[in-house]
């Protein structure tokens, strides 16, 4: 007689509930951490808050499973994906002490293969196993038991009304701090696992669709070649590098004190000695930073719903080109010249699926050569991009040891991380250097400059915190803190009137990102409406004559 297979006869509101009740112990530990933070465990009053906390928990996420299951054949493949992505969710919100929000969740959406591979680890292979593995196997030996259709909706209904109420209640007893603690604490919210993942799916899903099906909004109709244009004698070529993740306190040039500018620092530059991005990933602050108006008055759904500064200039007649080695121009380049550093094969500079910063130098001294008119050319740089900053750069560059040679940072000591880290800014100041250089090289034919700005820095195990994306409000600033560095031929300063010597005084003011818009439209001489000259650094830097 063959053998029976085990099962476990279980109705669907018997399930949502044991799902929910797992999600509640095991995925909410850092909630609860957060929740808890200065409460005494000794006080009978801090354990009726945790009951409550963990009763709203239980009751939302068998809610939100009750209203998602429509019908019963759909329990299984809803609920193995919701594990297998909560499972995932976790783990990096523990390892990075990262926060589930819809700008992280557009981040993670927007990673490629290559990026994707350096997060995988023994780590989150074993963290999969427990927590998604295991309770894979438990579901399989799951027997849903059948209902009349009448009687299987009247139960739904009952048991979601009873969920909500449940939270209605625990929500009512703890009213006032708990109102208390989300009000202060806003970013909190987007740690209730996996309710947080959900909502800025939908949220993103949503916001993504609408802009999908509308076309940006056209900003800078009136651009216009401004007056320095007219005497150009020469090809006008600015180059603007987009870093990334670098931050300000481990930048040689802001006084870290290691050196890893050794070779900005023999240069003739401008380091601006403050600088604040506009967000704390590249999702967020590459669309900021190429608005009109960026943190200062933030409304993400304009900044993505519009043209960049990109288009503004491009109209004006700026020969705009954008040159890629990272995850791509998240919009702010559609339509323009681009290309990658991938689709260019460059030997030696590529491997497993990412390439050496110096691909973006290939091809540049020729572009030099056919330069005309007036171009802008922005190079996206990979920079200190983790956790794997030990590929970032070549064998050459490992000056600081030992360094972090795993893509796993759990595998290496605070030591190694930042060694890794400050070697992978060595090599961007070689990129940097190596840039300037070139257009050294053509100074006596193009008039040239460059203006380096990283989109946001990085955590490198700083209060428990790894990479970057934590919500801007309770970032740190080893997160928004990030490196600014000018250079300009002589006859480029002098073809717009820029007076440097002012220039330099002016960077050791603080700045942001939200001068980027502005300088670049004054640094290219465009005039446009949008212009700012409050938000153009080099505004009062400029003769009367080229000052709009």
């Amino acid at each position: 007689m063959p053998e029976r297979r085990f099962e476990i006869p279980a109705t669907v509101e018997q399930v949502a509930l044991v799902a929910s009740l797992f999600w509640t112990l095991a995925a909410n530990r850092l909630f609860f951490a957060a929740a808890l933070h200065g409460r005494s465990l000794a006080e009978p009053a801090t354990w009726g808050f945790v009951l409550a906390l963990g009763v709203m928990l239980l009751a939302l996420h068998a809610a939100l499973l009750l209203t998602l299951l429509v019908h019963r054949r759909l329990l299984k493949p809803l609920l193995a994906v919701l594990i297998v992505a909560t499972a995932f969710a976790t783990h990096f919100m523990e390892r990075f002490g990262v926060y589930l929000d819809p700008s992280m969740l557009r981040n993670v959406l927007r990673t490629d293969v290559a990026e994707a591979r350096e997060l995988l680890s023994w780590t989150l292979a074993l963290h999969l196993l427990l927590y998604a593995a295991l309770p894979l196997a438990l579901l399989s030996r799951v027997r849903i038991v059948r209902r009349p259709p009448l009687r299987a909706l009247l139960v739904r209904g009952l048991a979601l009304a009873g969920a909500v109420t449940l939270l209605v209640g625990a929500l009512l007893s703890v009213f006032q701090p708990f109102s208390s603690l989300m009000r202060n604490h806003k970013e909190m919210r987007y740690l209730i696992t996996p309710a947080n993942w959900m909502w800025s799916l939908a949220s993103v899903s949503v916001h993504d669709a609408r802009g999908a099906a509308q076309p940006r909004q056209a900003i800078g109709l009136d651009a216009a070649p401004g007056l320095s244009w007219a005497a150009q004698a020469r090809p006008r070529l600015l180059v603007l590098v987009v870093g990334e993740t670098a931050r300000r306190a481990n930048w040689g040039l802001g006084g870290y004190a290691r050196q890893t500018t050794p070779q900005l620092a023999q240069l003739p530059v401008i380091n601006f000695a403050d600088v604040t991005a506009c967000g704390t990933n590249t999702e967020v602050s590459v669309p900021c930073m190429f608005a009109p108006v960026g943190r200062r008055d933030y409304d993400e759904q304009r900044i993505r719903g519009s043209e960049s500064l990109l288009h503004v200039l491009a109209r004006a007649g700026v020969a705009v080109h954008w040159r890629d080695n990272q995850s791509g121009c998240k919009g702010v380049c559609d339509h323009l010249s681009a290309d990658d550093t991938a689709s260019m094969k460059p030997s030696g500079l590529c491997d497993k699926g990412h390439c050496l910063d110096e691909a973006l130098l290939r091809g540049l001294d020729q572009r030099l050569e056919d330069a005309r008119g007036t171009q802008l050319l922005v190079l996206h740089m990979l920079g200190s991009h983790g956790p794997a900053y030990h590929r970032r750069y070549p064998p050459t560059f490992k000056r600081f040891k030992p360094a972090c040679e795993s893509d796993d940072l759990q595998q290496c000591s605070a030591a190694e991380i930042v060694n890794a880290y400050d070697n992978a800014l060595l090599y961007t100041d070689h990129v940097l250097a190596s840039l300037i250089r070139l257009l050294q090289a053509h100074a006596g034919r193009v008039d040239a400059a460059m203006l380096y700005v990283s989109d946001h820095g990085e955590s490198l195990g700083e209060r428990g915190l790894f990479l970057h994306g934590m919500p801007y409000p309770v970032a740190p600033a080893e997160q928004k803190q990030v490196p600014m560095v000018m250079w300009s031929s002589p006859d480029f300063a002098r073809a717009i009137g820029l007076d440097t010597a002012c220039l330099q005084r002016r960077a050791m003011e603080p700045v942001s990102h939200d001068h980027l818009f502005h300088s670049l439209l004054g640094l290219l001489d465009v005039r446009t409406s949008l212009h700012e000259p409050a938000w153009d650094l080099s505004a009062g830097c400029r003769t009367s004559g080229y000052a709009k």
